[in-house]
């Protein structure tokens, strides 16, 4: 297994019209959820990725096993709960770059998941174990969870990479950065953005952060700044990477997702720290282009197109 990921999946509900969503009466149903949109992100580019998880017992989760399944992600360690609900959540797109997210999540089959839900000798196989900063923010039990999976990563010998994804409407401020910071220093890789690492450290500089996370204990920062791409910190370097401009934006939820699986990519595939987060930027942008979580995820010959400027016609 080229990478093992744990968190929750939900269906996305979108307004077919923009504005607010009270004046909605139309939505397109779509599957979203960090975790699983780079799973499906890495299965797409070739690789075999498995997600861990907890499913309803109801038609949403069923939607989502179908849809994993159908792109080539393992699902052989999700289980399903008979008594708590799939999440759901809603995205309102106000105006163009502009996306407001309402969660109905509370109480999830996901937010239920435990360290007995672990299969060692499953974990054993990967070589990165991908989490995020969401999977902790559900519940306690998910929080045990995720640094129980950090543990048996570390006995294993696989490479732990962390996305901090913060979601500031799941927990409160003071544990979210206790939680967070302490996950940054657990792992060999950390996919931060500049937010994430203003809410950590109170600092926007670049260099700094990729300074104070490598401090905190990281091997390797990968720092995304928007469009123009993204900065690698080791202790002996610090790079930026240029991003690939998009024309139009068409939705940004995802794009993040979309990063995180092509760097992972090119990890797995051997590349260089900045071939890496070269990929990794334009599997970004190529996300931004299409609207859905997961429906912009490309596959590698439309990745392998944008590196190699044939695609003048999306991108500018």
């Amino acid at each position: 297994m080229d990478v093992v990921t744990i968190g929750e999946s939900m269906v996305v509900f979108t307004p077919t019209s923009d504005g607010f969503m009270r004046n909605a009466s139309h939505f397109t149903k779509k599957i979203g959820g960090a975790e699983s949109n780079v799973a499906v992100g890495l299965a797409r580019l070739g690789h075999r990725a498995g997600w861990i998880s907890k499913l309803g017992d109801d038609e949403f989760g069923k939607a989502i096993l179908a849809f994993l399944k159908g792109e080539n992600v393992d699902v052989s360690q999700v289980t399903i709960d008979q008594e708590a609900p799939t999440g759901i959540y809603f995205k309102e797109p106000r105006r163009q770059n502009s996306t407001r997210v309402y969660y109905y999540r509370r109480g999830s089959a996901a937010s239920k998941l435990t360290a007995n839900d672990l299969n060692n000798e499953y974990l054993s196989k990967a070589k990165y174990v991908h989490i995020t900063g969401i999977t902790p923010a559900l519940s306690e039990s998910c929080r045990e969870t995720v640094f129980e999976i950090i543990r048996l990563a570390k006995q294993n010998g696989s490479i732990i990479v962390f996305d901090p994804n913060l979601r500031t409407k799941l927990w409160d401020e003071q544990t979210a950065r206790d939680t967070l910071l302490r996950l940054a220093s657990e792992a060999d890789i950390v996919l931060p953005g500049i937010a994430e690492g203003e809410f950590l450290f109170g600092e926007n500089d670049p260099h700094k952060l990729g300074k104070l996370f490598l401090d905190h204990g990281a091997s390797t920062v990968v720092m995304k700044v928007g469009a123009e791409g993204a900065y690698y910190f080791t202790n002996n370097e610090s790079v930026l990477i240029s991003g690939f401009p998009v024309k139009q934006v068409v939705d940004p939820v995802g794009a993040g997702d979309g990063f995180a699986a092509g760097f992972l990519s090119g990890l797995i595939d051997g590349l260089d720290l900045g071939k890496a987060v070269e990929r990794a930027n334009a599997v970004g942008a190529l996300v931004t282009m299409v609207n859905g979580d997961v429906d912009g995820l490309p596959e590698r010959d439309e990745v392998e197109q944008l590196l190699s400027k044939n695609s003048e016609d999306i991108v500018r």
